[in-house]
């Protein structure tokens, strides 16, 4: 019997001091974080977000997901609520989404703020505070892609409808008339070959024609400047006009003295020549101003009022 008790007596003292270990492990191990409760409301799709699932902000682990139910009030609705470390920084400028862990699918909830230095998320008692949950990068993917997969259906279509029995034969008709195109491109630099070959000649041509023109053109220079001196020399002022021009005043000075019969007749002399004299100057000068009309001619007068080609002036 002694044996007995001893045996009972050890058994729960083992027995004792196991569930008081197991007590003083979770009382050293339990966590003395206060936490403060905060909800999500959305409407997107959480695949791989799991009650216990980790909130982190920033990379920092700061919560955990404790529920995630339907929305009693609204149908479709999902509400996550989390369970959040009291200092960490929620404002009113975060925002709340997906993350994944590498390529296992487990979701858990990414923190982030869109500035900093945002006043904090207010707390009330009745309701706890809300966090906007954003796309995801894989929502986002998903969506690009949808709009992708849109985008390669309408130029698969389109280029169906391009390459349909209709335009086949447009198509074709194009490419047949490309290449008569570029055949009778090919033909172009045979046809031009014989012109090529006569270049060099034309050129030596062309160049003796510039050079009979330079010649020319010096021969015009030199008469238009001898018709010049002629007509400086003409209108000097001890010159022939000027000597003539004294002739004849002296001429009509000694008309003076004549008998009045012949003094109309001399006075008439005296005008033609007076005329003449006058020509002499207009040519001279026009020879001056224009040597060129020696060998190309005066210049066409131009016609007055009521002749054909009259232009009025504009005022």
């Amino acid at each position: 019997m002694e044996n007995r008790s001893y045996a009972l007596m050890t058994g729960v003292f083992t027995i004792a001091l196991l569930v008081a270990a197991v007590l003083a492990g979770l009382w050293f191990n339990r966590d003395r974080t206060e936490l403060v409760p905060y909800e999500i409301v959305t409407t997107q799709s959480i695949p791989g977000l799991n009650p216990q699932a980790t909130v982190r902000y920033r990379g920092l682990e700061v919560g955990r997901v404790d529920q995630i139910v339907f929305d009693p009030r609204v149908t479709g609705q999902i509400l996550i609520r989390l369970s959040v470390d009291k200092n960490s920084p929620i404002t009113t400028t975060t925002f709340a989404s997906l993350g994944y862990q590498g390529v296992t699918g487990i979701a858990f909830i990414q923190l982030d703020d869109d500035r900093t230095g945002s006043p904090r998320l207010a707390q009330r008692e009745d309701q706890p505070a809300r966090i906007p949950l954003r796309p995801g990068l894989l929502d986002q993917l998903e969506k690009r892609g949808l709009a992708i997969l849109e985008k390669t259906e309408q130029i698969t279509e389109s280029l169906s409808r391009m390459v349909g029995p209709e335009n086949q034969q447009t198509i074709i008709g194009a490419f047949d008339s490309i290449g008569k195109a570029a055949d009778a491109y090919a033909a172009i630099p045979r046809k031009l070959e014989p012109t090529f070959e006569r270049l060099p000649a034309l050129t030596t041509q062309l160049e003796r024609s510039l050079n009979s023109f330079d010649a020319t053109a010096a021969s015009i220079e030199a008469t238009a400047t001898n018709y010049n001196q002629l007509a400086t020399r003409l209108q000097a002022p001890d010159g022939p006009l000027e000597r003539m021009n004294g002739a004849i005043g002296s001429l009509q000075a000694a008309t003076s003295e004549l008998e009045l019969e012949t003094l109309p007749h001399v006075v008439q002399m005296t005008d033609e020549a007076r005329g003449a004299l006058r020509a002499v100057k207009r040519t001279a000068t026009s020879l001056s101003d224009r040597p060129q009309s020696i060998l190309f001619g005066a210049p066409s007068a131009q016609p007055g009022p009521g002749e054909p080609g009259f232009v009025p002036p504009t005022k």
